[in-house]
């Protein structure tokens, strides 16, 4: 595997709201686009965690991956008309600097993923079972590639705070 972690953080977010759309079977990022829909979201005051990038996240509900796309904000915030929301608890977690090819997928794999989860124990930090694990998107870390096509995603996972 030729994915990197490059550096790794501990975060939190304060009680907040996830306003975006659900998906049953994986997130649908054309449509965002094809709708312009991070414009409405990119117009109301959104919290720090999004840093600058849009948010693709995922949870376990009844042993099945609930999929959404959208941005964090502060907790009763307005809900724009035709999207939906979550409201989530406090949060601690950590941030994976992810540096590899977009392109062919690599970033997204269970592989990837258990790197992360394999570094969370080297640290001696635990994963908060089924709660939230999101990609962060962010302006210019993941939409500038590098010379040989390399990108940096932040890839979170839940932890036990």
């Amino acid at each position: 595997m030729s994915v990197k972690i490059l550096e790794m953080k501990q975060e939190s977010c304060p009680k907040a709201r996830f306003i975006g759309k659900k998906y049953e079977h994986g997130a649908n990022w054309g449509e965002w686009w094809e709708n312009n829909w991070f414009e409405t979201l990119e117009a109301i005051q959104g919290l720090p965690i999004n840093d600058n990038g849009y948010i693709g996240a995922v949870r376990i509900i009844n042993g099945m991956p609930e999929y959404w796309i959208g941005m964090f904000f502060p907790a009763d915030t307005e809900v724009p008309e035709g999207f939906e929301y979550v409201d989530m608890e406090p949060l601690q977690y950590v941030v994976f600097y992810l540096h590899g090819n977009e392109k062919n997928g690599e970033l997204y794999t269970m592989d990837t993923h258990a790197m992360c989860l394999e570094e969370l124990k080297a640290h001696h930090l635990e994963r908060k079972e089924n709660d939230w694990c999101f990609e962060r998107y962010n302006c210019p870390r993941y939409t500038t590639p590098d010379e040989k096509g390399n990108v940096i995603l932040d890839y979170a996972v839940s932890i036990v705070g």
